[in-house]
């Protein structure tokens, strides 16, 4: 049965965990679940949750769980059973067998997710990658559901029709994942070269990162419209989880005239599918190259150091755990009406509090950010020969050129400098600058 609700047509769907004596934060997990379910919208009819020492081998749940879960699907009318951890081959089938009714992990709903919300054709192929690679060995265990028919030679033609289909499904979904898998290999080599032309530009690089829907999109179109005062650069935003999967990059200018570039990302998530990790990663990669990451986490949220570890966790495997970290705790405004002394806009160390809603905040968070990229900063005197005109074109670019004299060998320069631009220019810098 599907219910209307606010002009959209929602699929009902009864929600199942497993509580284990090792899980954590088991009760956030199952809202988190919820929330999944509503940002693929489906309607929420029950939810039924378990305590056992053990995984059920067969259906994952006790066997007398699995019948109040068939009860509840028939009380409600609801047309698929979402689980919160992955399901085996065995028990997937044996759920399906049993409820009578469409079965779904939380993988596969996650997966579903992003495919509905992919729109650039790396991120398609991406979700593709992901999705059948999460296929393939769930094949394998099927084979009991199908009939096993014929001959006993080990002929393809001879074999039951059952394991000719599973055959021929296996087959189809490799040739189809190693299609994509070439497809996605170039549009990586693709992303490579764009990259690399960015790095050229020495334009510092800053990256939004952080749990999904703390607000990496709302500070990212804050910020474009305190700098570029307007809407046509901005990114899609909505307060539900993974609203934005595509990685955007948007040049912003100081007053000052310094420039940097600002990337979003896709979120991360508690248990992100290893095969959406592993497919995102050409992406998410990109994080490596910042100057600065901007961590952005919804302090509103009471399980948001969860969210920290989790982001943490995920940069380190990207190898993006040592780049500087400025933690932009968003969202301020909510956590100070449920009753938490919290003062924002504010910056405290390596943290600031802001709202991305509110002017102030923006304006806040834009000289943090000015200050960590340009405040190491110096003033240098360089001579570059004419054949050097790149690097000339280089510095005014990022604004930093304070004069300029064309001589006959060449043309004596005074920039600001950071400690990098300094050390990699250093065969240009005077006499005098090279002693400092």
């Amino acid at each position: 049965m599907k219910d209307q609700i606010n002009g959209r047509i929602m699929e009902k769907a009864v929600l199942v965990g497993l509580e284990l004596a090792d899980s954590r934060d088991f009760d956030h997990s199952m809202e988190e679940l919820t929330e999944l379910a509503r940002a693929c919208e489906m309607e929420v009819a029950g939810m039924l949750t378990q305590r056992a020492s053990c995984v059920n081998n067969a259906f994952y749940i006790g066997t007398g769980k699995v019948e109040e879960v068939r009860s509840l699907v028939e009380e409600t009318g609801a047309k698929l059973v979402i689980f919160d951890n992955a399901l085996s081959p065995m028990q997937l089938r044996n759920l399906n067998r049993e409820l009578e009714t469409a079965v779904m992990d939380r993988t596969t709903l996650i997966l579903e997710i992003f495919s509905r919300r992919a729109k650039t054709r790396e991120a398609k192929l991406a979700v593709d990658v992901a999705a059948l690679s999460y296929a393939l060995p769930r094949l394998v265990g099927l084979h009991d559901a199908l009939s096993r028919q014929g001959g006993t030679s080990g002929a393809m033609s001879s074999r039951g029709a059952g394991e000719t289909k599973l055959e021929l499904d296996r087959r189809h979904i490799e040739a189809r994942l190693a299609a994509r898998r070439r497809e996605l290999a170039q549009v990586k080599q693709d992303r490579e070269t764009t990259r690399k032309r960015r790095q050229k530009s020495s334009l510092p690089l800053v990256s939004l990162v952080g749990y999904t829907n703390a607000g990496k999109s709302s500070i990212m179109n804050g910020l474009i419209d305190l700098y570029e005062g307007g809407e046509e650069k901005q990114v899609f935003e909505e307060d539900m989880l993974f609203a934005t999967l595509d990685t955007t990059v948007r040049r912003l200018s100081h007053r000052d005239g310094k420039s940097f570039l600002l990337s979003d990302t896709v979120g991360f998530i508690s248990n992100l599918p290893h095969h959406l990790v592993q497919s995102f990663r050409s992406t998410l990669e990109e994080v490596r190259d910042a100057d600065l990451l901007l961590e952005v986490i919804d302090c509103s949220d009471s399980h948001y150091h969860d969210h920290i570890r989790v982001t943490e966790e995920t940069l380190k495997d990207l190898g993006a755990g040592d780049i500087p970290v400025l933690r932009v705790y968003n969202k301020a405004d909510k956590r100070a009406a449920l009753g938490f002394s919290v003062s924002y806009p504010s910056q405290r160390d390596d943290a600031v509090y802001i709202c991305a809603k509110q002017q102030d905040s923006l304006e806040l968070l834009a000289e943090v950010i000015r200050e960590k990229l340009f405040g190491n900063r110096q003033r240098c005197e360089l001579f570059l020969p004419y054949d050097k005109g790149g690097i000339l074109s280089s510095l005014k670019e990022q604004g930093e050129v304070q004069e300029t004299d064309y001589r006959e060998e060449g043309v004596a320069v005074t920039a600001i400098l950071s400690d990098e631009q300094a050390g990699r220019y250093r065969e240009y810098l005077t006499d005098v600058e090279r002693r400092k």
